[in-house]
């Protein structure tokens, strides 16, 4: 398994290349804009896009999918169905690719690589975190040291603190991929990130 972060579109957003070094196949998560950069990234990596996959459905992290989609027009778009049914919004905008829904408990394969879903919602209604190895994606859910807004349309503070304290409760240390600043980890986040304390407090 091979991870590359991409920071993409006006936010900055980290997007990821997650690739199968066994059958050179990828996934690329939240590609949030520049789709012309992450295809070139891809084509020099060797590495045939077979998923595209969503957090969430913010602007900031699907700008890119309609590029992709139409250079790929045979490649899954995988979107939570809560996020999916807001899409057409000001904050949910249309992304110019049908979507395929994925949610709790699902897995989605990537080559020889396992994908787990964790319906992960409070940012969004639909946000979602992606478990892979030792990597977790967490979207706009966790950050290093804190948390996603819960201001934007369908956020939710008792969605969000349910949702951290769930990712806290994963067995085992994990990577910490996030949507936006730096990586971390699951065990590093336990111990300083106050929204976690806050949230295993309640």
């Amino acid at each position: 398994m091979n991870i590359k972060t991409m920071q993409v579109g006006p936010l900055g957003t980290n997007c990821y290349l997650l690739e199968d070094e066994h059958t050179h196949t990828a996934a690329v998560i939240d590609p949030g804009g520049d789709g012309a950069r992450i295809e070139a990234q891809l084509r020099a990596d060797g590495a045939e896009l077979k998923r595209i996959l969503l957090t969430h459905a913010h602007f900031d992290h699907t700008g890119g999918v309609a590029e992709l989609h139409a250079a790929h027009p045979d490649v899954p778009v995988f979107l939570h169905p809560a996020d999916a049914a807001r899409l057409g919004s000001q904050v949910f905008p249309p992304i110019g690719a049908p979507t395929v829904p994925y949610g709790d408990g699902d897995v989605v394969k990537l080559g020889d690589l396992d994908i787990q879903v964790l319906h992960t919602p409070g940012h969004t209604p639909g946000g979602v975190c992606l478990l892979v190895g030792d990597a977790l994606f967490t979207g706009d859910t966790l950050f290093q040291g804190s948390m996603g807004r819960i201001d934007f349309e369908g956020g939710s503070y008792e969605d969000i603190m349910a949702s951290l304290a769930r990712l806290a409760h994963l067995p085992g240390d994990f990577r910490v991929l996030p949507g936006h600043m730096d990586a971390s980890t699951l065990e590093r986040e336990r111990k300083t990130n106050y929204y976690i304390r806050e949230a295993l407090r309640g």
